[in-house]
């Protein structure tokens, strides 16, 4: 039976899946807007730090709704997650410290999780994925996310035994790596979202993130640091993105990238080497050959998110989750020369950005993955723009959830433990 069918179903005997939303920003708001029109499923509950963003998307929803449930609106993200009347929650928030939050109280009050929040996800979920799992629970990245909807052409390619070269997604926004809140804070109100979200769209890091959580579910990893960001088509993609000895610019196969010029899709560029199927494919004028480019030419963000909670609600499976210890990760770089003694933000804000490399370098290099710089965070001595930040040049504030979970996850994950602990 499919989701919509049985969605169908839980209408038919009036027991929707009742949705508690943390995070009624952008993504939250269209989210919730989108349930009040789905067969099977409520929201009765809505949190965010600004109740009248709260109140607002309550009313809204309310507006819509054919059924009208009993709906909890607060700015405190337990209210929600503890009520008897929600079963899953869904974190729209991105900010890596209010989804370490968010994780453990699902977990402790044995709700289902759904993360728009990628940035939490490349952070701590190898631990969190694991303490879900083994509670029963389901812990899952969204659909509509560049991550899940590329793992659903990678996979689609798996399943009809293609060998997978690289897979990727268009960059919506372009690369200003000194981009903050106040650079564009404009454009920002003009497209009604956060400043500190458009800026991390901008300063790259989104883009680091969403490549790093692919990584991890997939085990591809970035060609290089920070990938290569080729401009192309979908004409031309396959043949950019080939080997530096075929003309392209890969040192080798088995990547994730992004590419400019594909937004506002997703994309694999897959081969075959049996004849038969090489020849069918240039047949189906897939392309030219040998490498085929198989593209979705947009993804719908958090409007595609009720497919992932109905998926785990009435399936108990995730759209994506990480296969086991981190695979890639996103760290710290600085996007303007910072001095000692300064205070450090985080993801969108005014000193760091965050750049894509394979945990192994990571490990080596003593890098910070971008997650970690929450809380009470200062410059040690003197960092020039560019530079990637260790633990040589800011104190991790241990005080975080986010910084207790990822200390365990380091120890219950071997392969993630870094040389010189992150953790001291």
């Amino acid at each position: 039976m499919s989701i919509y069918q049985q969605l169908l179903q839980r209408e038919s005997e009036q027991a929707p899946i009742k949705v508690g939303v943390i995070g009624a920003g952008q993504m939250g708001f269209g989210m919730i807007a989108q349930i009040s029109k789905i067969p099977g499923m409520s929201v009765t509950g809505i949190c965010d730090v600004n109740i009248d963003a709260a109140e607002k998307a309550g009313n809204f929803y309310n507006s819509q709704a054919v059924r009208k449930e009993a709906m909890v609106i607060t700015n405190d993200y337990r209210e929600v997650i503890q009520s008897p009347n929600v079963e899953v929650i869904v974190d729209a928030t991105g900010v890596p410290e209010v989804g370490a939050n968010i994780s453990l109280e699902a977990l402790r009050s044995k709700k289902h999780l759904v993360l728009l929040n990628v940035e939490v996800d490349i952070t701590i979920g190898s631990i969190m994925y694991q303490m879900f799992t083994n509670a029963g629970l389901v812990y899952t990245g969204s659909a509509g996310d560049e991550p899940a909807a590329t793992l659903e052409l990678y996979e689609f390619a798996k399943t009809m035994g293609f060998e997978v070269l690289v897979a990727g997604k268009g960059k919506n926004n372009p690369f200003i790596p000194t981009s903050n809140p106040d650079v564009c804070a404009e454009e920002a109100k003009r497209k009604h979202m956060s400043a500190h979200m458009l800026a991390a769209f901008q300063d790259g890091t989104k883009t680091m993130a969403e490549m790093n959580l692919l990584s991890n579910a997939t085990g591809l990893v970035p060609d290089k640091v920070g990938m290569n960001g080729v401009e192309a088509n979908v004409e031309t993609v396959a043949d950019k993105l080939n080997l530096k000895e075929n003309g392209g610019i890969l040192d080798s196969f088995g990547v994730v990238e992004y590419v400019n010029g594909l937004a506002p899709g997703v994309f694999v560029i897959v081969k075959s080497d049996l004849e038969p199927v090489d020849e069918e494919l240039r047949y189906l004028k897939v392309g030219k050959g040998p490498h085929y480019t198989l593209y979705r030419p947009y993804h719908l963000a958090s409007l595609e998110t009720p497919i992932t909670i109905a998926k785990a609600v009435l399936q108990h499976d995730s759209s994506i989750h990480p296969l086991g210890a981190p695979i890639s990760e996103t760290v710290a770089v600085a996007k303007r020369d910072i001095q000692a003694g300064e205070s450090i933000d985080g993801i969108g804000g005014y000193t760091v950005r965050g750049v894509l490399e394979t945990h192994e370098d990571m490990k080596k290099n003593g890098h910070i993955p971008i997650g970690l710089i929450s809380g009470k965070i200062v410059a040690k001595k003197d960092i020039k723009l560019g530079q990637f930040l260790t633990l040589d040049d800011v104190e991790l504030d241990p005080t975080t959830t986010v910084w207790k979970l990822r200390s365990l996850q380091d120890q219950l994950f071997p392969s993630a433990t870094t040389k010189g602990s992150l953790v001291k």
